[in-house]
């Protein structure tokens, strides 16, 4: 009697990316093994290399889908440069404390306690390339005179970062939403006056 090999079994890829981004959010990269992966998506490990390749080329594919998810589109949306960043905080506040995925930000949480330096600098990057892009938008606001002409676009980004950053680790420590909304508020006070 001859075996045959069997088909092997297809999967959801989204399905199954959508499960990663919850251990990596959740774990953080370091954390998250294959095993637990695996386990979690219901496939065997063989298929998880065939469709991802490895862990990184999965964390990579989930961070992608989490900046299409849950990115600075707020920024594209509002009118202005303020108002953009009053809408991210707020929407932070929201999704940061939702019941119906992990707490805070993954792009911050993944990167708690990893060892792999090339897996903290592309999230250092990604958040970087944030903070860049908040500093580009404040300063072309200014030469709009959207903006006062004082304003220093470098210090409000980093500032505007550091509140994230901020929010999503009080998130995770428990704060609620009310309280993060409060955060975005004081944090919208900060910024320079507009006559």
């Amino acid at each position: 009697m001859t075996g045959t090999r069997g088909r092997p079994r297809s999967f959801d890829r989204e399905a199954a990316l959508a499960t990663a981004t919850e251990l990596f959010w959740e774990r953080g990269y370091e954390a998250t093994s294959i095993s637990d992966l695996t386990e979690a998506m219901g496939i065997r490990p063989p298929s998880l290399y065939a469709a991802f390749g490895d862990k990184r080329g999965l964390f990579d594919k989930v961070v992608a889908r989490y900046g299409e998810h849950y990115g600075l589109r707020a920024m594209d949306e509002e009118p202005t440069v303020r108002a953009g960043v009053a809408r991210l905080l707020l929407d932070a506040a929201r999704e940061y404390t939702a019941p119906e995925h992990p707490r805070g930000c993954m792009i911050i949480s993944a990167a708690a306690n990893c060892a792999d330096p090339q897996v903290r600098d592309a999230l250092r990057a990604i958040r970087n390339a944030n903070i860049a892009d908040f500093e580009q938008r404040i300063a072309a606001a200014v030469a709009r005179g959207e903006e006062p002409p004082q304003t220093d676009p470098a210090t409000l980004a980093r500032f505007t970062g550091a509140v994230l950053q901020g929010m999503s680790q009080q998130a995770r420590d428990g704060a609620g939403r009310e309280e993060l909304e409060a955060v975005a508020a004081a944090a919208m006070r900060a910024w320079p006056p507009v006559d």
